[in-house]
């Protein structure tokens, strides 16, 4: 990795329940449904930034805190120190911008 990634401390925290198709939006879930997938884990969210050369952690021991029995989380850097001009792949603007791809 570059030396001017931040602490990972400091990366967008993402937990699979936020794309979970089977929750309600007050269990926790952020996208709508439709284009949310069923019981998404850490590795498949791992996957896909991997697939969009974006840089992640998966936190394997963490647990969402509305719901203790859903472990694991995904740490992701969407842009460097720099702003805009300094996010880690150029074809993603932002982070609403995610829900266009498939």
């Amino acid at each position: 990795m570059d030396g001017d990634i931040p602490n990972i401390k400091k990366w967008i925290v993402f937990y699979p329940i936020y794309i979970n198709s089977k929750k309600m939006i007050v269990e926790g879930r952020r996208k709508n449904s439709s284009k949310a997938c069923e019981n998404p884990t850490c590795v498949e969210i791992g996957d896909c930034c991997s697939y969009l050369k974006l840089p992640f952690a998966i936190e394997i021991d963490k647990a969402y805190p509305r719901d203790f029995m859903q472990r694991g989380r995904v740490r992701v850097l969407l842009k460097r120190k720099m702003g805009l001009c300094g996010m880690c792949n150029l074809a993603i603007s932002s982070s609403k911008q995610s829900s266009s791809f498939p």
